[in-house]
């Protein structure tokens, strides 16, 4: 079928949905077994639902469904990716469709890193007015066949609620009945997925009339009350942002103060300047909705991207709250799920562009600074996928050893952990330095788990031991120790730990012999692998009931 299979390649596509008609009629088809996503929602910590100010990033880039829409990934050259998972709470995907499904990769990617994805359901103009009056104006059969509908979407391809974005005037009749549809949309998406959330865009006001607020207020407050969030118009002033917070009351934190990255209409700042706005925002204790951050590769262009992306993200640093993995293992080879190769153990296996998002791992702190010492993405070179983290800067000439924070890390140590690292060092001074994994913890009950705003000082550095034979139960797992290829190095480390919370796992960068002067740094990290002993068995259940079908020769 033409919905999700490309006409032209057959390859699977992800899909929206452009009417109501379509909306209901909707079923489960075995043909949308690939929209399907693969990868549950990671924990992290603090969750969603502490009481820190949260950031959602709202992703709207020509229409949607570009390249994204392959689900097997393309051969894109300079693709899109957004990366920076660990500094935001929710990521929406925007479209002008009706209904916006998320495609399956974004999903994929924001799950594996801990973010919930919203796709959008959406009405505008005269056809989005007819189409309000057709399930809203009449009786809550029609409402709730709908609200059922996106609830089911939403179980059915394993994504994690809506954005709900009325902008069209409603009759009395339709407007009466929308807090009714909204209350039973949330309910509905409640029921259906553990941390579910509906967000309603500031639009419609409850007399029916199409006017922006730009803050919460008695025209918008029933939508408010009747859902998980409101996401504001672009256009407001501090003034805005002190009503809000007195009337949100309580739930302030459920309110998202819109920013367009794009700086359309009368605002306080976008581009490099959107860390005017979220200054505010942050002032005030309110939820930060960063719209069309796909600004810097839009804008500024594809050359230079994960630099100004860098830079962008680098900007907001202050104001964004960082996310703690909170599960084991961990293990990442920092992949975009882009790249202008393939390598397989440092060997390039294939050279030419390729983009699949479902392929991005798990992504660290990019935003970190110690000392002079910072993270970026490298494609020209990896361990697996299609890059590797770069750590550049210099060592100050005082300075024997320093540690750059990869993950912040916040559950209870396993008394033994396996740590794995590989590494490839870069430029002149090679012989000069070394490299190794840190984990910091501090005491059990001096950590808290759940509604937590700030994490303790650390009280312990810990540098794990070099691992001198893996156990055999774990000899295939950790074959590569001390095995490194096409110049990289692996290392495999053991640690054992008592009554203590894992805090920060840190790349620790030392210096053989003290020097008077300051040296420049490079070294790329392929793989870290952070493993918990008793959970690693010696092989994995093997795959079972392999089934082929739709074969099409070519």
């Amino acid at each position: 079928p033409a919905r999700q299979f490309d006409t032209r390649t057959t390859e699977p596509i992800s899909f929206f949905l452009s009417s109501l008609e379509e909306l209901l009629a909707w079923q489960p088809d075995s043909n949308d077994d690939f929209n399907v996503s693969a990868v549950p929602l990671a924990k992290r910590q603090p969750p969603l639902s502490s009481e820190r100010p949260r950031t959602l990033v709202c992703h709207d880039m020509n229409g949607g469904y570009l390249e994204d829409r392959f689900i097997q990934g393309s051969a894109t050259r300079n693709p899109y990716v957004f990366y920076h998972w660990r500094y935001i709470d929710i990521f929406v995907y925007f479209s002008h469709h009706t209904v916006t499904i998320p495609p399956v990769c974004w999903t994929n990617a924001a799950h594996r890193n801990g973010v919930p994805v919203l796709g959008t359901f959406i009405t505008e103009w005269m056809d989005g007015e007819k189409l309000c009056e057709a399930f809203l104006a009449g009786g809550e059969e029609a409402y709730h066949a709908v609200s059922k509908q996106l609830a089911r979407i939403a179980q059915h391809y394993r994504f994690d609620g809506w954005l709900v974005n009325v902008e069209n005037t409603l009759s009395a009749a339709a407007v009466g009945n929308l807090p009714h549809f909204l209350r039973h949309l949330t309910a509905q998406v409640h029921s259906a997925m553990l941390g579910g959330l509906v967000i309603w865009y500031d639009s419609v006001l409850q007399n029916g009339e199409l006017r922006w607020q730009n803050e919460l207020n008695e025209g918008n407050r029933v939508f408010f009350d009747a859902c998980d969030g409101l996401f504001t118009n672009y256009n407001w002033k501090e003034e805005h942002l002190v009503r809000t917070r007195a009337l949100a009351g309580p739930r302030h934190t459920d309110i998202y103060v819109g920013i367009d990255v794009f700086a359309r209409g009368d605002v306080i700042g976008g581009g490099f300047d959107t860390d005017k706005s979220l200054h505010l925002i942050r002032q005030h204790g309110l939820s930060a909705a960063i719209f069309a951050p796909g600004w810097v590769y839009e804008h500024l262009g594809e050359e230079n991207f994960l630099h100004n992306e860098d830079k962008f993200w680098g900007l907001l640093a202050k104001y964004l709250h960082t996310h703690s993995i909170c599960t084991l293992p961990l293990t990442t080879s920092f992949s975009l799920g882009m790249g202008t190769s393939r390598f397989l153990a440092g060997k390039e296996e294939e050279a030419g562009p390729w983009y699949d998002l479902s392929a991005q791992e798990i992504q660290p702190l990019y935003l970190e600074r110690e000392g002079r010492l910072s993270t970026s993405c490298c494609l020209q070179d990896a361990w697996y996928g299609g890059s590797s983290l770069r750590v550049q800067g210099t060592i100050p000439h005082n300075e024997e050893r320093v540690a750059i924070r990869l993950f912040s890390l916040q559950m209870p140590a396993p008394p033994k952990l396996f740590l794995t690292l590989v590494y490839k060092l870069e430029g002149p001074h090679l012989d000069q330095f070394a490299v190794a994994l840190e984990l910091t913890t501090c005491d059990l009950g001096t950590c808290h788990e759940g509604n937590v705003t700030s994490l303790p000082e650390p009280n312990s550095h810990h540098q794990p031991r070099f691992l001198v034979a893996p156990p055999p139960t774990l000899a295939k797992l950790l074959a590569t120790c001390d095995h490194g290829s096409h110049g990289w190095t692996s290392r495999c480390y053991e640690l054992d730990l008592q009554d203590c919370t894992l805090q920060d796992l840190s790349l620790l960068v030392s210096r053989h012999q003290p020097s008077p002067q300051e040296m420049p740094f490079t070294c790329l990290v392929g793989e870290v692998r952070v493993l918990d002993a008793a959970t690693m068995v010696a092989s994995p259940p093997q795959v079972q009931s392999l089934t082929a079908s739709q074969l099409w020769w070519q």
